[in-house]
């Protein structure tokens, strides 16, 4: 899609993925890394984290479901998760969400397929199903956005955050929310 910055991918087995050498573990990547999107079964999550932590990746989205919105055992997990929060300063999107997609940047950092052309309109969702959803339909008519942000659990950063951040970025005029 136009990327320009680097990927790196991690999976403990190691080999190569699309081309891209897999790293067996965060630690064995000397590169400096921004963002960290997590997509591994929920009970690996913490233990993703503290390594995301340890090796200085500030920035986090995890996809990852099976957190609060399954019961007793995720809402634990997801405590974890906050007091991983705490202990490392993340800036966390999710879990249990789409991702974000910078269309400036032209970064999809989510598993939607594909990406509206840009603009100026940013959206927030808490639905991933609705951030998809109007990310496909956007693609389909050409129309342009500057940024798809899915929050999922709000474990870490919530809505205001978001707004607060979304008022100063001078690649957005419009922000439009679906919140539950």
């Amino acid at each position: 899609l136009g990327y320009k910055g680097n990927l790196f991918t991690i999976n403990p087995k190691g080999g190569q993925l699309l081309g891209y050498p897999l790293y067996k573990k965060v630690s064995a990547n000397k590169n400096k890394i921004d963002l960290a999107l997590i997509v591994v079964p929920a009970k690996f999550v913490s233990k993703t984290l503290e390594e995301c932590g340890k090796k200085g990746i500030k920035n986090i989205v995890i996809i990852s479901a099976g957190f609060k919105e399954i019961g007793k055992e995720g809402s634990q997990r997801e405590e974890k998760i906050k007091k991983l929060i705490q202990k490392y300063k993340f800036n966390l999107i999710g879990p249990n969400c789409l991702g974000i997609l910078n269309i400036n940047q032209k970064l999809n950092a989510s598993f939607a397929e594909g990406m509206p052309k840009n603009g100026n309109v940013s959206l927030i969702s808490q639905s991933g199903a609705m951030a998809v959803a109007i990310n496909d339909w956007a693609y389909t008519h050409k129309l342009g956005f500057s940024k798809i942000i899915s929050l999922g659990n709000k474990a870490g950063i919530n809505e205001i955050d978001l707004l607060k951040y979304l008022a100063k970025d001078h690649n957005t005029k419009v922000i439009l929310m679906y919140l539950e």
